[in-house]
């Protein structure tokens, strides 16, 4: 586990652990109770494969819900990425139970076994340089949208659940070749690996620690990425030194907006942008642009954010 220090009140913790947790249900409601006792707000997602999410709240409070986590069996040695955000990026907390902490939806998949080789921020630019090497975004296509790494494959996936129809589909591609994966936090490629190697490839890849943690730890000027991270929380994007970036969602679709987007004729704050401007409605827009009014009058009055902001 490693930590950084913020300059921010709100320490953000994206974590998550592959392990057997047979009794996973009971440990809901003692975790939701011990994040909303402190103030801690994100989403928690407990299944029989582990434990993943994002969290936030203060210092204190955040390390000590690590260390709770930590002390559950079998949940020791969190993979933890902490940035640290000006304003609380959440509205509440959620601990969920699910069938899989990272939904693929092939049940014979088993990271804790058959996932590929770890490789640290440090080596990765060597690795995705080399021309044996294919690297593959195993993030979905309207996360890809706002950033990458220099070369990499995007499979312009809509959801996880697509990716092992795109690598049956591109099979060819991966032959004979080094297959370097990554994704926002480490948990997505590190099961995109497993699923890799079970079709019988040897020389399989992904990021520790996610983009997150090579944007901490790699000097911008050294970098391979391109663009901003984006995450699922208010801030919507951090660039290099996990900043937060200049990314914007679209309140209609939800689908990050980069400068650029928002100076197309087709974006209206809160209404529409030019990923969804064509498939919706004239009445769709006039129902996003009356809630989009209630957003700002909800701010004029200083009530913070609405909750449909």
């Amino acid at each position: 586990m490693t930590s950084s220090t913020p300059t921010d009140a709100i320490r953000v913790a994206a974590l998550y652990r592959f392990a057997r947790l047979d009794a996973f249900e009971a440990l809901r409601a003692p975790l939701a109770a011990f994040c909303c006792g402190r103030g801690i707000k994100g989403t928690l997602l407990l299944a029989r494969e582990g434990i993943n999410g994002t969290v936030a709240g203060a210092v204190d409070d955040i390390a000590a819900l690590i260390s709770h986590i930590e002390a559950i069996d079998g949940l020791a040695n969190l993979e933890v990425k902490y940035s640290s955000a000006a304003e609380m990026p959440f509205h509440r907390m959620k601990v969920r139970l699910k069938r899989e902490i990272v939904t693929m939806g092939v049940e014979t998949i088993d990271p804790m076994t058959g996932a590929g080789a770890y490789v640290a921020p440090a080596d990765w630019n060597a690795l995705i340089s080399s021309p044996d090497t294919i690297v593959i975004d195993t993030r979905n296509a309207y996360e890809v949208s706002i950033g990458t790494f220099k070369g990499a494959v995007d499979p312009a996936t809509a959801s996880f659940r697509e990716f092992p129809a795109w690598v049956e589909a591109h099979r060819e591609q991966l032959q004979g070749r080094k297959v370097a994966m990554f994704c926002t936090g480490g948990i997505r490629c590190e099961k995109a690996t497993a699923y890799v190697r079970s079709l019988g490839f040897e020389d399989v890849f992904h990021l520790k620690g996610g983009i997150l943690r090579y944007l901490e730890e790699v000097p911008a000027g050294q970098s391979l990425w391109e663009g901003e991270c984006f995450v699922f929380d208010e801030r919507v994007s951090v660039s290099h030194g996990l900043a937060e970036g200049d990314a914007k969602l679209c309140r209609a679709c939800r689908h990050p907006l980069t400068a650029d987007d928002r100076q197309s004729p087709k974006f209206a704050a809160g209404v529409s942008c030019p990923h969804c401007f064509d498939a919706r409605s004239d009445e769709d827009r006039r129902r996003y642009a009356e809630r989009q009014r209630q957003v700002e009058l909800a701010q004029s009055r200083g009530r913070g954010p609405h909750i449909g902001s």
